[in-house]
């Protein structure tokens, strides 16, 4: 009988196969193809761009078609279009395409993903059943790169892209192990425009909400301009091998780690203000140390740091969302912060790559920490730097105003 709880292993499939593609690309594209910056900057934009012009149709199709199966869909067409990145290797042009369509894959089995999970768990559940796809995330993203760097080693950095093709044909199959369950009625269905445009206005006029999109923006623009030098710099400036390269990068996944592992006890100990501010804090700690004194171990410790931080964010401003958010709202505004946030990112990766071109790769960390340095004060000077321990009711009406003391009201 089908069980609900393999639905974790698809999803850390399924960002295996998007985390190894992200992690190969950059790596093709300077050891096989002899590019720079921009082409390397411009091939992480073709893949990060699907989660712009895909995403709100996926998530028609989520709302729509049976999830189990438009899941296992998108881990097919993952699937195919790393598969055609890895023939298509020494084409630059193609090859960015066939990212473009397997990224695509990923998009739209993530976000069929998350809308099957409150169909296969119950409510009380759903906070552990969450943290676990979080955490197979971070595995998954753990082991990408440093399996891209072990077979760029070899002579063969495009094989990496063949890995992310067998990660989405795992998820597709995991996908299939999930209950068929009937898709919601056409009816109940807000038309596309109308609801996300009920989203966008609910998320601007929220305080909070309007924080946490404009830290998560910022930074996610500085985290792509980051990783669209990283590979250069650690291969050129900093004259470190395919493997160490792919070892210090990978940090970042034992970041994320750490951080879902710890998330539950800061949330318990710290005041949610601190939490919120620790992501961006730490990643302008960490991109300055890097720039400061560039090496090996700055660039593990700043990926590590970029996981941990970011990681205790997510799952704050997560349960925050979904506090001040009205049930019948939650799914719009979801939406909306996704697009926002990986919507930016390919103009990220192309602001890095064209730093890196003009002034070098390690002109482009001042981008970076400028993102994030901008990302937290986004937190510091809104409602969200002082909240303290407790929850905020979920939201039964038009948006409250946040507590302007540290401390909250006994919920």
């Amino acid at each position: 009988m089908p069980r609900p709880h393999t639905l974790p292993f698809a999803f850390a499939a399924l960002h295996a196969a998007d985390q190894l593609a992200l992690a190969a690309l950059p790596l093709v594209a300077t050891l096989l193809l002899g590019a720079g910056p921009g082409l390397t900057g411009a091939l992480v934009a073709a893949q990060g761009a699907a989660w712009l012009l895909v995403a709100l149709p996926a998530g028609v199709l989520a709302d729509r078609l049976d999830r189990r199966r438009l899941l296992a869909g998108g881990g097919m067409v993952a699937a195919a279009g790393f598969a055609l990145a890895l023939a298509l290797s020494g084409r630059p042009l193609l090859l960015g395409l066939a990212a473009f369509l397997g990224a695509s894959g990923v998009v739209a089995a993530a976000l069929s993903a998350f809308a099957l999970l409150p169909s296969l768990v119950p409510r009380p559940g759903l906070p552990a059943a969450n943290a676990r796809l979080e955490l197979g995330r971070a595995l998954a993203t753990l082991a990408a790169a440093p399996l891209a760097g072990l077979v760029a080693v070899q002579g063969v950095p495009q094989a990496g892209l063949g890995l992310a093709a067998l990660a989405g044909l795992a998820a597709a199959a995991l996908a299939w192990g999930l209950p068929a369950l009937p898709p919601p009625s056409r009816a109940a269905q807000p038309r596309l425009v109308a609801a996300v445009a009920k989203g966008a206005r609910f998320v601007r006029h929220q305080p909070l909400l309007r924080a946490i999109a404009l830290a998560a923006i910022a930074w996610n623009a500085g985290f792509l301009a980051l990783m669209a030098v990283a590979v250069p710099l650690a291969l050129g400036a900093l004259r470190l091998d395919a493997a160490a390269t792919g070892l210090a990068l990978g940090a970042y996944g034992a970041g994320l780690v750490a951080g879902a592992l710890a998330a539950p006890a800061a949330s318990r100990v710290l005041p949610l203000g601190r939490v919120l501010l620790s992501g961006p804090g730490l990643s302008v700690l960490g991109i300055a140390a890097l720039a400061l004194a560039p090496g090996f171990a700055t660039l593990a410790a700043c990926m590590a740091l970029l996981g941990f931080g970011p990681m205790l964010w997510q799952v704050a401003q997560t349960s925050l969302r979904q506090s001040v958010t009205p049930a019948g709202l939650l799914g719009r505004v979801g939406a909306v912060m996704q697009v926002a946030v990986f919507g930016v990112r390919p103009l990220g990766a192309l602001a890095g790559a064209a730093m890196a071109a003009w002034a070098g790769p390690p002109a482009a960390l001042w981008l970076a920490a400028a993102g994030f340095a901008l990302s937290f004060l986004a937190v510091a000077a809104s409602p969200l730097a002082a909240l303290g321990r407790c929850r905020i009711r979920t939201a039964a009406g038009p948006a409250r105003r946040a507590p302007r003391s540290r401390s909250c009201r006994p919920c």
